[in-house]
């Protein structure tokens, strides 16, 4: 009976030893080549060379050694096809039964700082996939391993029954597609980006499984969530959770939102949102302070929120958190104190996540159905825009801080958006309406008497004066907002009748 045979050829070497280990307890023949073949030897593997299989050396400095037909043959013959075999035998092949490989770390290098366009590329592995994919194409007779969380399972089947499953098989060889396509997106879109290729003809993601949800956004949806395997450190995908019950997927999608708010400020700043909209937003000398400015801005829709916060959450911050219900705070750190009092609410989740790397990603994605729209990110701010003052009164120093404010919370609300506010805190919330009169009419209500002296941001052009008007009646002061309708002058006027400052910026945050 012909000895199997299993060929290890690994850039990761965790689990690798001990793999190849009970694979020669087995009876198996090791062939390997190259670091692999140095670190099993060393350790008193006994390893065949694949170059003293094919009889032909390791050339272009490594670039070529395992593409060769006595490799590849053992790898795609049929073990019951007698053409195959009698091929096999007249060019002197033995097949190859398992083939456990991981490629060159390409994400790894191009994700470092300043990589050098000639380290990533020679970090572009051929042999590699090309083995990958001619034992997953076979699988039906090799087992082809290319994570080392699977060496146990393949043992232990092997050790039951001489021989794995074919549905482990085949499970194998579908992770082993899905990683050479990962592979393949990275070096693709590392391409793209080198030669400046905005929207190339193919376009690649590649995500990997962060964890399965125990519903979607509601409990018939099954869900989970998945994360960019080089995305931004400040993220949800990358947070840290220190305490509380797994996220669902509304969690998820609020926190990321509270996140795209939070990180618009450098002063002490905290943002409350449900259902992806800010219900609150403070700034003030302390963390303490912010915090309760957000919590005061609306006090009824903050319950059951999620509170993101750009400092470190102090006790006194942490007794204001305990004093209400909340799904989620999201904080740089916690200090031991606030983490002794936060801890005893048992569901809270509280999730640290790195601020001194936030990171702008290249492209926002939605899916819609058969497709898929891809954006740049909006990442223009108040400092960005050209200001314009368009009324006869100007705004005062003091007016200018709130719009500066205003604007920088509106362009994350649901358009139709109308933020009412002061220099430190929002007051009124008009999010997602089917006209601007009606956002505004919802946020001046909200902020009530407190609109007297505020001021007012949209995140589109008002088509009629019957916002400002309303804005006037209410007792703002200043507004601010894009301009470009053809009734901007309608706007303007009604503006100058009541004495209200308005400014334009030229650029307009619909957010649908």
């Amino acid at each position: 009976m012909q000895k199997k045979r299993a060929l290890l050829s690994v850039s990761d070497k965790s689990g690798i030893l001990e793999f190849a280990q009970e694979l020669e307890t087995m009876g198996y023949e090791l062939l390997s080549t190259g670091g692999t073949k140095r670190f099993l030897e060393e350790n008193g593997v006994s390893i065949t060379a694949v170059d003293e299989v094919t009889n032909f050396p390791e050339i272009l400095g490594g670039r070529v050694k395992t593409l060769h037909p006595l490799v590849h043959g053992g790898l795609l013959a049929k073990h019951d096809d007698e053409e195959h075999q009698q091929e096999m035998a007249e060019n002197g092949i033995s097949p190859i039964d398992i083939v456990c490989v991981n490629l060159y770390p390409f994400r790894q290098t191009i994700s470092k700082p300043n990589v050098k366009v000639e380290d990533a590329i020679e970090n572009i592995d051929i042999g590699g996939p090309t083995m990958l994919r001619s034992a997953a194409k076979n699988h039906a007779y090799v087992t082809v391993i290319v994570d080392a969380t699977d060496y146990d399972n393949v043992l232990s089947e092997l050790k039951q029954q001489q021989s794995t499953s074919p549905e482990t098989r085949r499970r194998l060889a579908a992770k082993v597609f899905g990683h050479t396509a990962a592979y393949d997106t990275y070096i693709s879109n590392y391409l793209n980006d080198l030669i400046g290729e905005e929207y190339p003809e193919q376009l690649s993601f590649t995500y990997e499984l962060n964890q399965t949800l125990r519903y979607g956004e509601n409990p018939h949806q099954k869900a989970a969530f998945y994360r960019n395997p080089i995305g931004s450190d400040f993220s949800i995908a990358y947070a840290h959770q220190l305490h509380g019950k797994e996220l669902s997927y509304n969690n998820i999608q609020d926190a990321n939102a509270a996140l795209q708010i939070i990180k618009e400020f450098l002063m002490p700043a905290a943002v409350a949102v449900k259902h992806m909209n800010p219900c609150g937003v403070g700034t003030g000398d302390t963390i303490s302070e912010a915090f309760a400015k957000a919590y005061e801005a609306d006090a009824t829709s903050i319950f059951g929120g999620i509170v993101a916060v750009n400092r470190l959450v102090d006790e006194e911050t942490a007794k204001q958190l305990s004093s209400i219900f909340l799904e989620i705070v999201i904080a740089p750190a916690f200090s031991d104190e606030a983490m002794e009092l936060l801890t005893q609410k048992k569901n809270i989740r509280l999730l640290t996540i790195p601020f001194d790397r936030v990171r702008k990603d290249k492209w926002n994605t939605v899916t819609v159905e058969g497709g898929l729209l891809v954006q740049q990110p909006d990442t223009f701010g108040y400092d960005d825009a050209d200001i314009r003052v368009a009324t006869e009164r100007q705004p005062t120093e003091q007016e200018l801080a709130a719009l500066k404010l205003g604007w920088s919370v509106v362009k994350h609300v649901k358009s139709n958006a109308i933020v009412v506010c002061d220099t430190d805190m929002t007051l009124g919330i008009g999010a997602g309406q089917m006209n601007r009169v009606g956002a505004a009419k919802i946020a001046l209500e909200q902020a009530a008497e407190r609109a007297q002296g505020a001021v007012m941001a949209s995140d589109a052009f008002f088509p009629m004066s019957d916002t400002v008007e309303a804005a006037a009646k209410a007792g703002i002061k200043a507004i601010i907002q894009p301009g470009g309708s053809k009734k901007d002058q309608d706007s303007i006027d009604m503006a100058n009748q009541y004495g209200i400052a308005m400014v334009f910026t030229g650029v307009r945050h619909f957010k649908h």
